[in-house]
């Protein structure tokens, strides 16, 4: 029974999973007592289930139990007492009770090295989760000292070129690349990709992981030519090695897919998106998660090129569906409500995207608490609906205390924090505060050249905002310099014709309008309207 639950629960059917679960849990309470071994792996089997389907509450409650009749039975250090700490650390961890998984995490580490050693594996896979744990609160330097040192504790232990010690170095990338340290990130990510392809072979799944990862990196960097090139080598490799409906295959055909999407080449990311999402509806079925999450993102690509009635259609499929399979609170659900709202938003259906809005911020509060990055998030959306509306109290209310909570849990520099503050500043900008919103988008800005270079898209965005701002105090000349800057980063990083390259070059028009300049107004106007005539 428990093995036939494991394979609904790989197959994303968590009601059949977890009515055997609960039946074998049951029946070993019965057989065995409730402190067996066997009965406490069923709790834990369960708990699992219940957190996959974003029932915190059963999960916590489950796992609490499992953790104190282990430390009852088998004492506070037994290898399965931290395990069952462990488990119930990540649960605290989806629920962004950070504090408590942090607590938990520190706890089984400490005593891994205590009874274990500081270098055993065991230890560095606790201080590997301490490490995430870190990472999820943006805590990059306490997660980047720690991953260091799993790192190098690993390199000595089994070798510099142990798939142990690529993906402690991997992790770390990851933790570089999120403090915008593209320069290290990319070095790390390039020696793993390249002693995986020396030890594993060129098509081996862990070598075409590190391909993908590089990718992102590159990706994150605005690299489309670098990332487009290895996503297609990962793609193709992966269709010969494990076949064209491989779940692997399909991922990487989705990575691509954003990629050609971020790039403006809606044609080739739809063609794809549509062709995963075909692929697996056969395959996992119409309901199966993975199948919701192609069919959202296709719905996503619709939006980019304004063809709405597709998208709120899919869009609507997808939140129908996840409201029978997990429910009308889960994560997943909210996620897909907080998608068709951006829909309804974008086509200016105000009272259907509030209506979802609110509906989706009161869910996230009750399921994962106030401070919760989900909880901040719908916050954060809501707000931006209020404003389109022009209701800036509600508007402004709502981000002051996104910003602020966002500051104290991840810190003034995170990239959640900086969007925050962005919007804040948009809000003041619509109410003519100039010198609120000038003073938030300048430490924006200046905080974004700094962690993400001064040519990254997000950086670029905020110079592009920040230069509104002048337009509107009637300061031309910095204004002007600004969006020329930004201009001309966005047609050598994403070329000409992309979209966020028009939209600057017809900003830059409109302040040479401003100042009377109307043969350089004409020349961008006219290049804009070719440029787009050819494009849509």
């Amino acid at each position: 029974m428990g093995n036939l639950a494991l394979a609904y629960w790989d197959q994303g059917k968590w009601t059949e999973a977890e009515k055997l679960e609960v039946d074998v849990m049951e029946k070993s309470q019965q057989l065995l007592g409730p402190a067996h071994p066997d009965t406490l792996t069923s709790m834990g089997n369960l708990a699992l289930t219940y957190r996959n389907q974003g029932k915190w509450t059963e999960a916590e409650t489950l796992q609490l139990e499992v953790m104190e009749k282990r430390q009852q039975v088998l004492g506070p250090a037994h290898p399965d007492t931290l395990r069952s700490m462990g488990n119930l650390a990540l649960t605290y961890q989806n629920q962004g009770q950070w504090t408590e998984a942090e607590k938990l995490q520190v706890e089984v580490m400490q005593k891994r090295q205590q009874i274990l050693g500081p270098a055993h594996p065991d230890t560095l896979t606790s201080m590997g989760n301490l490490a995430a744990t870190y990472w999820n609160q943006g805590k990059w330097n306490e997660a980047e000292k720690l991953q260091v040192e799993v790192m190098e504790k690993t390199q000595q232990l089994l070798g510099a070129a142990h798939p142990d010690t690529l993906r402690s170095m991997a992790n770390l990338a990851s933790t570089y690349m999120n403090q915008g340290k593209w320069t290290k990130a990319e070095n790390l990510e390039v020696e793993v990709m390249e002693k995986r392809q020396q030890r594993l072979g060129p098509a081996h799944p862990d070598t075409l992981t590190s391909m993908g990862n590089l990718a992102v990196t590159y990706w994150n960097q605005g690299k489309w030519t670098e990332a487009e090139k290895l996503e297609v080598e990962v793609m193709d490799k992966t269709q010969q090695l494990l076949g064209s409906a491989h779940p692997d295959t399909l991922r990487s055909m989705g990575n691509l897919a954003s990629t050609y999407q971020k790039q403006g080449k809606w044609t080739e990311a739809e063609k794809l998106k549509v062709e995963v999402m075909e692929k697996r509806q056969q395959l996992l079925g119409p309901t199966h998660p993975d199948t919701l999450e192609s069919i959202g993102n296709l719905a996503l690509t619709y939006q980019s090129q304004g063809k709405w009635t597709d998208a709120e259609k899919l869009e609507v499929e997808v939140m129908e569906k996840r409201q029978q399979v997990l429910g009308p609170a889960h994560p997943h659900t909210l996620t897909s409500m907080g998608n068709l709202a951006l829909t309804y938003w974008n086509q200016e259906k105000w009272t259907e995207a509030e209506k979802l809005q609110v509906e989706v911020m009161e869910k996230s509060e009750q399921v994962l608490g106030p401070a919760h990055p989900d909880t901040l998030r719908s916050m954060g959306n809501l707000a931006l609906t209020y404003q389109d509306q022009g209701k800036w109290t509600e508007a402004e209310k709502l981000q002051i205390e996104v910003m602020d909570k966002t500051q104290q849990q991840l810190g003034a520099a995170h990239p959640d924090t900086l969007t925050s503050m962005g919007n804040l500043a948009s809000t003041y900008w619509n109410q003519e505060k100039w010198t609120d919103a000038e003073k938030l988008q300048v430490d924006v800005m200046e905080k974004r050249q700094q962690q993400l270079g001064p040519a990254h898209p997000d950086t670029l965005t905020s110079m592009g905002r920040l230069a509104l701002i002048y337009q509107d105090q009637r300061k031309w000349t910095e204004a002007e310099k600004l969006q020329i800057e930004v201009m001309e980063k966005r047609q050598q990083l994403l070329g000409p014709a992309h979209p966020d390259t028009l939209r600057s070059m017809g900003n830059l028009a409109s302040i040479y309008q401003n100042q009377e300049k109307w043969t350089d107004a004409e020349k961008l106007e006219v290049e804009v309207m070719e440029e787009r005539q050819q494009l849509l």
